[in-house]
């Protein structure tokens, strides 16, 4: 199985590459993970978050391939389980569905995208930045691939 995250943002901070090695590290036996980090936008005298999020989002979409299932964390996005995520993982798996999970950045995402999305989570109600949520996320993609395959990695 592949799995891509496009994340918009470049990581500044050390311990982030860190912890997505450890854990893709982890994924390996199971899903080949690539990481995208796709370039921001700074609001400035020109630029409103509006334009930040439609600048953004030609990037997110050119690398999106048709076939890919996307997915999309957004804060409306549907909460689901660890339980949960790991029967949709394992579903997506078994049609042999390559999985594009989409993390915006400090704007959020531009209705272009939200319309191209298959479906859209949501990892909490709380807000994280979009660094932290890539840990999360990569963290749940793991524990999923756990619960599938009956390790002790979830209780």
């Amino acid at each position: 199985m592949k799995i891509r995250i496009l994340q918009v943002g470049k990581n500044k901070d050390a311990y982030i590459p860190e912890v997505s090695c450890e854990l893709i590290k982890r994924i390996s036996p199971y899903a080949k993970v690539e990481i995208l980090e796709l370039s921001d936008c700074s609001i400035s005298k020109t630029t409103n978050s509006d334009t930040c999020r439609s600048n953004e989002a030609h990037g997110i979409l050119k690398n999106i391939n048709d076939d890919d299932f996307v997915i999309v964390l957004d804060e409306h996005g549907k909460e689901i389980t660890s339980v949960e995520f790991s029967q949709f993982i394992s579903e997506k798996k078994d049609f042999g569905k390559s999985l594009c999970f989409v993390i915006g950045g400090p704007f959020g995402l531009d209705k272009s995208v939200l319309e191209r999305a298959d479906f859209l989570l949501s990892v909490s109600k709380m807000t994280f930045t979009h660094l932290m949520i890539r840990i999360f996320l990569l963290e749940q993609i793991y524990r999923a691939f756990a619960i599938i395959h009956g390790k002790g990695y979830h209780h």
